[in-house]
């Protein structure tokens, strides 16, 4: 079994994604890691605190643990770096930089996830081919587009095993949301069981790429688990799942919550990043070259997160 690294362990990704590889690789395999790591976690296997910008620190864990494969998902999203470009920066970049490095000298693959917001206004919106036009208008777009091309210059010059998926918003109910634009596809969930409304910080018929958590994991342990042989492209593919609004997110709820009320109070930040996203990503080249097949569409979806929030607010 490869022993496993796992950054941002404590994020909205990494909460559900360390489990999984413990279950599929056993806890002992699995090191999470984070700038502070939850109890739940902890309890499960090996963590330890690491601020992946200190290089001394990555280089430290990377030598007490020696990873065969990582998974760095540290990083900052797209709101919470517009309030903050310059630790943005340092986070996502500085931080992907520290770990490309150990990578190279441990000769470890790595798993970094891009995202939709690596695109920008001037690229075909629907559908947004996997190779076109990226830029972006915002710090965190900035960011990822440079990650990407950080991944490919390493696998180029050094021969790192770099992969990537450009993922759409991910919903899950374990995890608060973490400051991103794509936040409301979680809200809406959260205050319907709560408060039988919501109050959406974009427009109703906002159009954006979704995926639930138990695909995102998966398209990330899939793509890490693919023949190298076959991945033409490495850094990063589209993949998603659905294409949802506000609106079509409330229609969805109102199966299973006839009375639920959406309404509207416009972030104006939140709505010009938005509109500056793909409507659908296509994700053609995922398919091909790895497999890929999301098992999760919107009604489905809804009936897992209402359940999951249900089951949490009477614990």
């Amino acid at each position: 079994m490869p022993r496993i690294l796992v950054t941002g362990a404590a994020g909205q990704i990494g909460s559900e994604l360390v489990p999984k590889l413990r279950e599929l690789h056993g806890d002992a395999a699995v090191l999470a890691t984070d700038l502070t790591v939850p109890a739940t976690i902890e309890s499960q296997g090996p963590v330890a605190t690491l601020d992946c910008t200190d290089p001394r620190a990555v280089r430290e864990v990377f030598q007490a643990f020696r990873p065969q494969r990582v998974y760095h998902l540290a990083a900052l999203l797209s709101a919470v770096g517009e309030r903050d470009p310059q630790r943005a920066w340092t986070v996502n970049l500085d931080g992907l930089r520290m770990v490309l490095e150990a990578c190279r000298e441990h000769s470890s693959s790595l798993f970094t996830p891009s995202s939709i917001a690596a695109f920008g206004p001037d690229a075909p919106r629907d559908p947004t081919p996997q190779d076109t036009l990226q830029r972006p208008t915002s710090i965190y777009g900035v960011t990822k587009v440079a990650g990407e091309l950080l991944c490919d210059y390493y696998h180029a010059r050094y021969g790192v095993d770099t992969r990537g998926v450009r993922y759409p918003g991910v919903v899950s109910f374990a995890h608060p949301p973490g400051g991103g634009t794509t936040d409301f596809a979680v809200e809406i969930y959260v205050d319907a069981v709560r408060h039988g409304h919501y109050t959406s910080f974009v427009r109703a018929d906002t159009q954006l790429d979704m995926m639930y958590m138990d695909d995102a994991v998966r398209a990330a342990i899939e793509l890490m688990d693919a023949d190298p042989a076959r991945l033409r492209h490495r850094n990063a593919f589209n993949v998603t799942a659905m294409q949802v609004t506000p609106e079509s997110l409330a229609r969805s709820i109102r199966r299973r919550l006839p009375e639920f009320r959406l309404e509207v109070e416009v972030d104006p930040m939140r709505q010009a990043i938005a509109d500056s996203w793909p409507r659908r990503l296509d994700d053609s080249a995922a398919r091909e070259e790895w497999g890929w097949q999301p098992r999760y569409d919107l009604d489905s979806m809804t009936d897992r997160m209402l359940e999951g929030i249900r089951t949490r607010t009477t614990e």
